[in-house]
């Protein structure tokens, strides 16, 4: 079954290109486009969406608080944010709203696709040169004081291969689990570690020497 592509960009003409590079992929389908984040949320009611290729500066609503929003409703929902703008609030404001990935307009067909089915199979794509700028942000507002990690050593193991940018499935095949075992101790290590989703953990595995 293919996957379901939401594009959300308030140009017509960007919209129509991005959506010729995901259509490469017979595996994804654009179910849908939408002009700002207003629109996004209302398609998202009416339509299956996998994942969401969001803009940032739109009219009404912006990118940021449109991923906000979703992440908070749809759990399941992926969303790759799509910017000309290589700026690092935007990316730091777009990762802290729930997105799962950052990645500028200029990117190569290819780049995207690779980017997409990431978040779809539960990692994150973070552009070089903006990851370059922004983990070390994300970092700093971590907290700077849990050095008695409440894991144990599966959710440990786990949380390692989440900072090497594992997906769901890659961890499950290497500790010899099944993907909702790994999806079930995710949650839990959330919870222990009071973080909001898994670009959070990946974040805290890196600045805690375990990825």
């Amino acid at each position: 079954m293919k996957k379901g592509i939401l594009i959300v960009e308030d140009q017509a003409i960007v919209r129509q290109g991005i959506k010729m590079m995901v259509e490469q992929d017979e595996s994804l389908e654009v179910i849908g486009e939408a002009e700002n984040g207003l629109k996004a949320i209302e398609m998202m009611e009416k339509h299956i969406v996998d994942l969401v290729l969001m803009d940032v500066r739109m009219p009404i609503m912006n990118g940021i608080e449109a991923t906000r929003r979703i992440k908070n409703r749809w759990k399941t929902v992926h969303v790759l944010i799509l910017t000309t703008f290589n700026d690092d609030d935007y990316a730091l404001q777009a990762l802290k709203a729930g997105a799962d990935g950052f990645l500028l307009k200029a990117s190569e067909p290819d780049q995207l696709l690779r980017a997409i089915h990431s978040c779809l199979n539960g990692g994150m794509s973070i552009q070089d040169e903006v990851a370059a700028r922004v983990v070390p942000k994300l970092l700093k507002h971590s907290s700077e004081s849990r050095k008695d990690l409440p894991l144990s050593p599966r959710e440990r193991a786990i949380t390692e291969l989440v900072g090497k940018g594992k997906t769901n499935k890659e961890i499950a095949e290497e500790l010899h689990i099944s993907i909702g075992t790994v999806k079930n101790h995710v949650t839990q290590i959330l919870h222990k570690l009071e973080l909001r989703d898994r670009t959070q953990l990946a974040i805290f595995a890196v600045k805690h020497d375990l990825a």
